[in-house]
């Protein structure tokens, strides 16, 4: 990058950027002290959140094109950058089976899902938004940011959405768009999309997928034994829209999401002018189909890098998905085998829900704080980091669970398994769990 850049001439930086060595050497050390105060995200014995730290290629494709620091706002902004992204985009499209798309990436999930919504509005103005009840909380936000009435659709024992809730709904009339998840942040479950679409193209209604979390599944979704359900995966290609977050399990640094529409008329929905920019090129800028302007330049090169070493292949990234798979599925068998922990319902992709066997909700609630407190606070070397989900006795009596529930609700435990390491662990980990336990009733 430097010879790129000398090739421009030289030219000496001004005196105002200068920095004392000593100062700089002072002040990282310090930043590298305070960045001590985060969890091993990067240790297989982290299984609490959806976190892990990018693929060192893509650090390397970051960090080079961030030495020129592009805008793909604009092609004049970042032109090599802005046709990456549309390089990644299209094997994106082409990973869901678009034949043809409009799409771009975004700095998040969250932000992708404002954009499906909003286009849900415009092409349906006054219609309704349904989505699980078991939905990531972005699209009641974004709908009420949005003006939209959303409606949340109860969900069944496996926490997918309930398609005779979903057709009553539906039947109304008043429903534009339904938004599948396959993946919820929750529990990892995936709504039968391949049902969805067929409701509601019986109704009328456009179906957006929400695959921020589970989307990259869709390598392995293969019905195999250490695979997961194809049905749902290959029925987003009938959909209208998707959104997937590279920076789960594609192996990105945040912020790093993507919107992908199936019909590239939607475009319409974001024409607007600048006096300033768009000037370069006739060629499509992604500031006219983005309702962010500023992004990364960055982002879209340190995917186009991944990609070309890791595929969308099931052979590629999906390797790298395979195992976390294989880590639940196994986890989730010890659990069984177990008469200290049950399950809380079967993994269906690599999320697992599970709980200290106890004959209370409020036991269960205390032994799952218990463990999650003291496992952060054991030595480095020794600690083990996991994560709580809130249930109710509904849910726990839905999924054929008998606790007394002398609580209204309790926390149980939760495990995110996608660091491919995390496979090797699973024997040690389930005995760390059960260690921790025995200690809770000491």
């Amino acid at each position: 990058m430097a010879g790129w850049m000398d090739e421009y001439g030289d030219f000496s930086p001004h005196p105002s950027l200068d920095v004392e060595v000593g100062a700089l050497e002072r002040a990282a050390d310090e930043l590298r002290t305070r960045l001590r105060e985060n969890y091993p995200f990067f240790h297989p014995r982290y299984i609490g959140q959806m976190l892990k730290p990018p693929h060192p290629v893509a650090v390397i494709g970051y960090v080079t094109a961030m030495l020129v620091n592009p805008n793909n706002h604009a092609l004049d902004g970042g032109p090599a950058t802005a046709r990456m992204e549309k390089e990644v985009v299209s094997q994106l499209a082409a990973m869901f089976g678009f034949d043809q798309h409009l799409g771009h990436l975004t700095s998040s999930g969250t932000i992708a899902n404002l954009e499906a919504l909003f286009v849900a509005r415009e092409t349906h103005p006054g219609k309704v938004v349904a989505y699980s009840a078991d939905a990531h909380y972005t699209h009641a936000r974004m709908c009420r940011l949005l003006g939209v009435d959303g409606r949340a659709v109860r969900t069944v024992a496996d926490g997918t959405m309930d398609l005779q809730a979903l057709k009553e709904l539906l039947r109304t009339g008043a429903v534009g768009t339904v938004v599948a998840t396959t993946g919820t942040t929750g529990l990892g479950a995936v709504d039968p999309v391949h049902q969805i679409v067929a409701l509601c193209r019986r109704y009328g209604a456009r179906v957006h997928v929400d695959a921020a979390y589970g989307g990259f599944f869709r390598l392995i979704a293969d019905d195999g034994a250490d695979g997961v359900a194809a049905a749902p995966f290959t029925a987003i290609a009938d959909c209208d829209s998707v959104v997937i977050d590279p920076h789960k399990h594609g192996l990105q640094p945040y912020g790093c999401g993507a919107v992908l529409f199936k019909d590239p008329g939607v475009a319409r929905h974001y024409l607007h002018d600048s006096p300033y920019t768009y000037f370069t090129s006739d060629e499509l800028h992604l500031g006219e189909i983005s309702l962010e302007c500023s992004r990364a330049g960055a982002a879209a090169a340190a995917l186009w890098l991944t990609l070309r070493l890791l595929p969308l292949t099931p052979e590629g990234l999906g390797a790298v998905l395979r195992p976390g798979r294989r880590a639940a599925l196994a986890w989730s068998r010890h659990i069984a085998a177990s008469e200290q922990l049950s399950l809380y319902q079967h993994p269906q992709l690599d999320i697992l829900t599970y709980y200290p066997t106890r004959d209370r909700l409020s036991q269960v609630d205390r032994a799952s704080a218990h463990l999650l407190a003291r496992g952060m606070q054991l030595p480095p070397a020794q600690s083990l980091f996991v994560a709580t989900y809130s249930v109710d006795a509904a849910a726990l009596a839905a999924r054929g669970h008998r606790l007394v529930a002398d609580v209204p609700h309790g926390r149980i435990l939760r495990s995110v398994l996608m660091k491919p390491e995390t496979e090797q662990h699973i024997p040690s980990l389930h005995q760390q769990v059960l260690d921790l336990l025995g200690d809770s009733q000491g």
